[in-house]
């Protein structure tokens, strides 16, 4: 959609590369794209379409990515790190995880099961007569993806929206995050010298800069899905334009998170070291900047709790000042902090907030009373939302009966976590209703565990009810793919005319149910 009238005589906008550690700009990367360019990208995206249709290429074409990735580390990880300040081996291991994700990705898409083939042949016994019918899945088309600021490989340019649409066989245009374009710049190009290798055009992978670049996006009719991670507040004016199109698209966002920990009595009591320490650790990794961070944490009023948050109170004091991906958050953390700790019946026994100088932040918690966050009072709602960065909410609380009613109160999330006793965990004690209760919370329940670290694997599950995520599908593991297809069924078709997917010898040897038996 070509720009036209008095906007399109504006020069674009610079794009700048800037240090969270300054907050200085470290160079021009580019500029933000005209509408025209997005439309130029999206075209030459879904010209792209067609190359990747065969699984042979797709499946090369990922993994050459994650070949291409590694042969760039070094680059890539000095310049993430430069516009992050997440550190090099944090972000040596994330691309590490992106890396393995494509390849997996690669290894789904050979192995074919993403494809759903299921064929019923006629029956004509059966009421109503069953015609000879054989459903797969087929790629929707061009996907836009929208990367997240705080992990610049794993959910970015080459992250797992980007892997699993190319799995799907779907070409992807990226919406840069502003916090780190170099690097989104140069993972692109790793990206596109990999498409190279495999005759597949660089057109595969666009990738446009800039909020307005971004609205056009989502609105570009030749766009037929979309991947969201960030706030609640950019995926759902995303969301509602999605679905506000003349043709309304899938929108697949990953929006906020409180994550909440529910405590034991007995699991105070037998572990209080190993819980503290182990919710200061996870609160803390990146700066408090992952998107399942233990935001509330359930704790129970007594001896056993007290000596929990003091062993957390110490280990938060081993922990040094970090930095923030960029000024806005470190701004919104400290007045977030600000306006919690003011609250009544709030306390901070390790006041979270501005570190030593002016690019850090210190970590630290809140406490409140669980009966006070269960009441339906709306000064205390704050509390209940998620605040990124180093802090977490601690709700004491007194009887079970307290905690699940403050439970009750809250929205979806991507995680929900139970900490037990050793008797609890073998069912010998304690309520066995308690995972049950926790179950509609989250999409991953976690026991004993702490939330931070989604693995990449084919059981795993990222998302959660809303606002946790605006669709039931996940975000992370192989079945991620799913979410870039739709089924199509053909009926009382001639076998040659089949796509080679459904013909009755299998000729691509795909696993597959036929007559309600799966055949491998």
């Amino acid at each position: 959609m070509p720009a036209s009238g008095p906007e399109a005589n504006t020069a674009p906008r610079p794009v700048w590369s800037i240090d969270p550690r300054t907050d200085e700009r470290r160079e021009q990367v580019g500029t933000e794209a005209t509408p025209a360019a997005v439309d130029a990208a999206v075209l030459a995206a879904h010209a792209a379409w067609d190359t990747l249709a065969d699984r042979g290429v797709r499946s090369a074409f990922l993994r050459s990515t994650a070949d291409e990735l590694e042969r760039s580390r070094e680059e890539l990880v000095a310049v993430a790190d430069a516009e992050t300040a997440l550190g090099a081996p944090r972000l040596n291991g994330e691309l590490t995880r992106t890396c393995y994700q494509l390849r997996s990705f690669a290894d789904t898409v050979d192995e074919g099961s993403f494809l759903d083939v299921i064929i019923s042949h006629p029956d004509a016994s059966a009421t109503p007569p069953v015609p000879d019918l054989r459903r797969y899945k087929i790629p929707l088309g061009v996907v836009a993806v929208y990367s997240a600021s705080n992990f610049p490989f794993a959910f970015s340019v080459a992250g797992g929206d980007t892997a699993s649409a190319f799995a799907a066989g779907c070409p992807v245009v990226v919406k840069a995050h502003p916090d780190h374009p170099a690097t989104s710049e140069l993972t692109a190009a790793a990206v596109r010298r990999a498409a190279a290798e495999h005759a597949v055009p660089e057109g595969v992978l666009g990738l446009v800069h800039g909020f307005d670049a971004g609205v056009a996006l989502i609105g570009h009719p030749l766009v037929a899905a979309a991947g969201f991670t960030g706030s609640v507040r950019g995926g759902r004016a995303l969301f509602d334009a999605a679905a506000a199109r003349p043709v309304p698209i899938p929108f697949h966002g990953e929006l906020g998170s409180l994550n909440p920990v529910l405590v034991t009595p007995a699991a105070a009591a037998e572990r209080p070291e190993e819980i503290g320490s182990g919710l200061a650790a996870s609160m803390t990794m990146g700066t408090g900047q992952f998107c399942v961070k233990p935001g509330l944490v359930l704790v129970p009023e007594g001896a056993a709790g007290d000596e929990l948050l003091k062993v957390l109170g110490q280990s938060l004091g081993e922990v040094g000042a970090g930095v923030m991906l960029d000024r806005r958050m470190r701004e919104n953390f400290v007045t977030g902090v600000a306006e919690r700790a003011q609250l009544p019946h709030v306390e901070a026994p390790v006041r979270p907030g501005p570190g030593p100088d002016a690019h850090t932040v210190g970590p630290g918690f809140l406490t409140a009373p669980a009966a006070v966050l269960a009441q339906d009072q709306s000064a205390h709602a704050l509390l209940l939302e998620e605040c990124f960065g180093p802090v977490t909410i601690v709700a004491r609380y007194a009887d079970p009966a307290e905690a699940q009613t403050l439970l009750a109160r809250l929205p979806g999330n991507l995680t929900a976590t139970l900490h037990v006793s050793g008797p609890e965990a073998a069912g010998a004690e304690g309520d066995p209703g308690l995972l049950a209760r926790l179950t509609p919370l989250a999409g991953r329940v976690l026991v004993n565990a702490w939330p931070t670290g989604v693995a990449v694997a084919p059981a795993q599950h990222h998302g959660g009810p809303y606002p946790a995520t605006t669709s039931t599908s996940t975000s992370v593991g192989t079945t991620a793919a799913e979410r870039w297809l739709r089924p199509v069924t053909y009926q009382s078709t001639p076998d040659a005319l089949l796509p080679p997917e459904l013909r009755e010898s299998n000729p691509l040897n795909l696993p597959r149910v036929v007559d309600g038996l799966r055949e491998d």
